[in-house]
């Protein structure tokens, strides 16, 4: 009964991630890297879908225990082997604080292997159910695809511990291959990397395995194929080999990498040109030193990004629209007249299309159901609320693991989060200002809380751990719950407050706000005569006419 019962509930959290995804966006923080010593990963899962928080007990199974690995219509698509003992799993982080996110690169999409069993998204739950540290989740993961077949396209594993970051890449043989071609690397300590739906590792080393594991086909098969040759004197790169690049690709991908770094570093050059397909222009680094140690706000603020402040800031121009807007509505792509030109709006790490995202803590000086914490968001990471789910926590606050995309409701926070960030779509330039102030009360009373709820809880843990993870669970739940409350009283506050294009004032007075003096430049400029008065308006009103 166990086991069956087990089977069931994982299915379930499988199919609580979209095949609508479209694009994700991590950053990898090493231990020396935060000012806490904690080994941050970052996760945003973007698609139009309705996420649905999970928690997966641990589980022990009889010897010869099987799972089902089904498809999203339910279909039985193979069984696996489970081993002796599982892991509890809180969202996409587990009881010993491995927590895994991932970007979508795609590459070679001939390589995609539709016979293997596992998708990205079962080899994400399973590593977690399986894996004690990061380093064991990529074991984990590979061995798998190894032995039932990897089904999807290429891919991006953020993996962290609390130790260590990794970051896989891997990309299926083709149909009727078999196993999977990967290469693994550690992030060194003080360092930060990022990805954004493109292959980042380059050259790796062949013979470190404290620092690099890769699969034994990684440079035959690309020998094989006639895309890579040995004797050309080039280094074997792995981007190059499987993740070739476009101009879209890169604008696409490169761009939000870019923007991660020219943020970290500040004071260094951090020319455009290889995220603008300039061709030949130099590739950006796997990883960086930041010029200063992040805390998980300074994480949190890495996640919102429209490129403010550079040339390609999506809240300035005639695009933005007369409120600044950020968002541009998909398709990305246009032509204009039918002609043989390609056109593309930018794409940036805070997009409208986000399902949920992440910042993980994993903290090596606490027990791990203190230690680990899951700062978890829904929609807009620009318009979220990071909230602190502890990786003690055992239970899921219903408007986080209830509700539908087919039917918006109340009762779910996924959707008053996109009834918020939706409307403030028709001002957003005042209304982002709100939003954020409530975003910024809350996340910062989450933060200075932190240390007295972990000495509470370690108070406990000390003479009774169960009892620790009782109370780390009703405090994650109530700060939850909480969250989705207020979020459900600032859409009201929102549309009392700008109603019918006006704004009320302090005392409640609605006020003609009109349109920025800019705005109604361009408009003047782009239609000349439809929005002149003829002179004489001004005389007739000079002589105080009736008018």
């Amino acid at each position: 009964m166990k086991c069956r019962k087990s089977r069931a509930l994982f299915t379930l959290v499988l199919m609580t991630v979209s095949p609508v995804i479209m694009a994700c966006t991590s950053i990898l923080v090493s231990k020396g890297a935060s000012k806490d010593g904690s080994v941050m990963i970052t996760y945003a899962c973007d698609g139009e879908f309705h996420p649905t928080l999970r928690y997966v007990p641990a589980e022990d199974h009889e010897p010869g225990a099987l799972m089902e690995i089904r498809d999203w219509s339910g279909n039985v698509r193979g069984t696996i082997h489970q081993p002796e003992h599982t892991y509890a799993v809180y969202g996409l982080m587990n009881e010993h604080q491995v927590a895994i996110g991932e970007t979508t690169f795609d590459g070679r999409t001939e390589l995609r292997n539709r016979e293997g069993l596992l998708h990205y998204w079962t080899l994400m739950r399973l590593g977690l159910q399986r894996a004690r540290t990061a380093r064991e989740a990529v074991e984990v993961i590979t061995g798998l695809v190894d032995q039932y077949g990897y089904a999807s396209t290429g891919e991006s594993f953020s993996i962290a511990d609390k130790h260590e970051a990794w970051l896989l890449e891997m990309i299926g043989p083709g149909e009727g291959g078999k196993g999977a071609i990967w290469v693994a690397v550690r992030v060194p300590d003080g360092y930060v990397c990022a990805h954004a739906n493109a292959s980042v590792i380059g050259e790796f080393p062949l013979n470190d395995p404290e620092r690099c594991l890769y699969s034994a086909n990684v440079i035959p098969f690309a020998v094989e194929k006639g895309w890579y040759n040995p004797d050309s004197g080039e280094p074997f790169r792995f981007n190059d080999v499987y993740c070739p690049l476009t101009p879209q690709k890169l604008r696409y991908t490169a761009t939000r990498v870019w923007s991660v770094f020219r943020r970290l570093a500040p004071s260094m050059e951090w020319p455009s040109d290889f995220h603008r397909g300039v061709q030949g222009a130099e590739r950006y680094p796997l990883w960086i030193k930041p010029e200063k140690k992040l805390d998980v706000q300074d994480v949190m603020a890495l996640m919102r990004d429209h490129y403010e402040g550079t040339p390609f800031d999506m809240t300035a121009g005639i695009d933005a629209g007369p409120f600044q807007s950020p968002q541009r509505w998909r398709p990305m792509n246009w032509k204009i007249d039918g002609k043989d030109q390609d056109f593309t709006w930018e794409r940036p790490i805070s997009t409208q299309q986000t399902g949920f995202s992440f910042v993980s803590q994993s903290r090596a000086d606490l027990p791990d159901p203190i230690g680990g914490i899951y700062w978890y968001g829904l929609d807009n990471t620009y318009t979220t609320c990071y909230m602190p789910f502890y990786c003690g926590a055992f239970e899921v606050p219903e408007p986080y693991e209830t509700g539908s995309i087919r039917e918006y409701s109340e009762d779910s926070a996924w959707w008053v989060f996109n009834l918020v960030s939706n409307f403030a779509e028709l001002k957003w330039s005042y209304m982002v200002k709100d939003i954020v102030n409530v975003q910024s009360r809350l996340e910062g009373r989450f933060v200075r809380m932190i240390p007295a709820v972990d000495q509470a809880a370690l108070t406990l843990h000390a003479s009774d751990p169960e009892l620790a993870r009782q109370y780390l669970n009703d405090y994650s739940n109530a700060q939850a719950n909480a969250v989705h409350k207020q979020w459900l009283a600032l859409s009201k506050q929102l549309i009392c407050k700008y109603n019918d294009g006006y704004v009320k004032d302090e005392k409640g007075r609605p006020r003609e706000v009109g349109y920025p003096a800019e705005w109604l430049q361009d408009v003047q400029a782009l239609r000349p005569d439809q929005f002149v008065l003829p002179r004489w308006h001004n005389e007739a009103m000079e002589t105080d006419l009736p008018f």
